[in-house]
C-alpha cells in the first residue's frame, strides 16, 4: 500500500483531518512540548518530527483532558501517566486484534490488494462509531465492577486464588502446524478459556498464547475453573493436554496485573504438573479441605524452583481421584 494511501486509510479511522504539529497542540494545551510528549509516549505514540503535521482536534483535546485531571487535583501527574500507559497498553492491542480481523474478513471476501485501500475506508465508516459505543459500554461495565470490589478492599492485603493454565507441548506442536493452524488453536484456547474462568466467577489477568493467568476471590472457584478448563479442553481433540497450578494467598494489583509470591508459585506448580492433572499448593489445598466437591491427594515433596521445597496436592473431582 502506498504511502499516501496508508495516510488516507488512516485518517478515515481517525474520523477527522490532521491539521496541527506537536508544538502548536502542546501550545493549544498550554505546556511545553517536552511535556505534551511525556503523555503521548505514555499513551503509546512515538515523537514525530517538529515539523509533522500529524496532530487532530481530538489530540487537543485528549491533552487537555489529561492535564485537566492533575490541575483539578483528581490524580498527581505520576498517577495520570499510569493511566495513560494503562490505557495505551490496552488500546494497542485492542486496535492490532481489531485490525487483524478487518484484515482476514478482506481476504476471505477476496477483496484484492489493489482495492483494499478503499475497502478498508469503507470499513472505517461503518465500524468505527460502533466499536466506539461498545469500547466505552465494555469498560465502564469492568470499571464499575473493579472499583466495587476495591472500595471495600485493602490493596496492601489482597488475598486471593491465582490460577494458571499452560499447554503442554505448545511449542513442540507449534514447528509442526502452518501458522494459520495455530493462530486457530491459539484463538479457541484463548476464547474457550476466558469463557470458563468468566461464567464462573474468576477473572482473566492475561492471556500469553499457550497459558492463561487468572485470579479469583475463594479457593473452591478457582478448583472448579481448574477443572472445568481441563474437562472442556479434553473435549477438542485438537488442542494439546492442559495443566494446571493453583495457589491462595496474598498478591499484589498493579495496572490489570497480579504480581507476587503466590502467583509465582502457581506458575511454578503448572509447570511441574502432569498433562491433565490441577497441582494445588498448601494453603488453597487447606481451604478446600472439607469441601466435598473435590478430592485432594498430596504428592511426594517437590523442589520449587526460587521457593524451596513443599508437598502439593492433587485436585480432582469427588469420586475421581488419579
Amino acid at each position: 500500500m502506498a504511502e499516501e494511501e496508508t495516510r488516507e486509510v488512516a485518517e478515515a479511522f481517525l474520523r477527522e483531518p490532521r491539521r496541527y504539529t506537536s508544538h502548536q497542540v502542546a501550545e493549544m494545551a498550554g505546556v511545553p512540548v517536552y511535556r505534551a510528549r511525556r503523555f503521548w509516549r505514555a499513551l503509546g505514540f512515538a515523537n514525530v518530527a517538529d515539523d509533522a503535521v500529524e496532530f487532530t482536534e481530538s489530540d487537543v483535546v485528549a491533552l487537555k483532558t489529561l492535564l485537566g485531571m492533575v490541575s483539578a487535583g483528581i490524580y498527581d501527574e505520576e498517577h495520570v501517566l499510569q493511566i495513560a500507559r494503562s490505557l495505551g497498553r490496552a488500546a494497542t492491542r485492542l486496535a492490532e486484534s481489531q485490525a487483524e480481523i478487518g484484515a482476514e474478513a478482506l481476504d476471505q471476501a477476496g477483496v484484492p490488494l489493489a482495492e483494499r485501500p478503499r475497502a478498508w475506508r469503507r470499513r472505517a465508516e461503518r465500524v468505527v462509531p460502533d466499536l466506539a459505543r461498545l469500547l466505552v459500554y465494555s469498560w465502564q461495565r469492568q470499571l464499575a465492577a473493579a472499583a466495587g470490589r476495591l472500595a471495600v478492599q485493602d490493596m496492601s492485603t489482597v488475598r486471593l486464588a491465582v490460577g494458571f493454565a499452560d499447554l503442554v507441548g505448545f511449542t513442540r506442536l507449534s514447528r509442526q502446524i502452518t501458522e494459520t493452524e495455530l493462530a486457530t488453536l491459539v484463538d479457541r484456547f484463548e476464547g474457550r478459556s476466558a469463557d470458563v474462568v468468566t461464567s464462573n466467577g474468576g477473572r482473566v489477568v492475561k492471556t500469553l498464547g499457550d497459558s492463561l493467568l487468572f485470579v479469583a476471590d475463594k479457593a473452591h472457584t478457582a478448583a472448579e475453573i481448574g477443572l472445568l478448563l481441563l474437562e472442556t479442553h479434553a473435549r477438542d481433540k485438537g488442542m494439546p493436554e492442559l495443566r494446571v497450578g493453583l495457589a491462595a494467598g496474598p498478591v499484589i494489583w498493579r495496572m490489570g496485573d497480579v504480581f507476587g509470591t503466590t502467583v509465582n508459585l502457581a506458575s511454578r506448580l503448572t509447570a511441574l504438573a502432569r498433562p491433565d492433572t490441577i497441582l494445588a499448593d498448601p494453603e488453597l489445598a487447606e481451604e478446600l479441605d472439607g469441601d466435598r466437591a473435590f478430592a485432594l491427594r498430596c504428592v511426594d515433596r517437590l523442589s520449587v524452583r526460587g521457593l524451596g521445597e513443599l508437598a502439593p496436592f492433587t485436585v480432582s473431582r469427588a469420586g475421581a481421584l488419579s
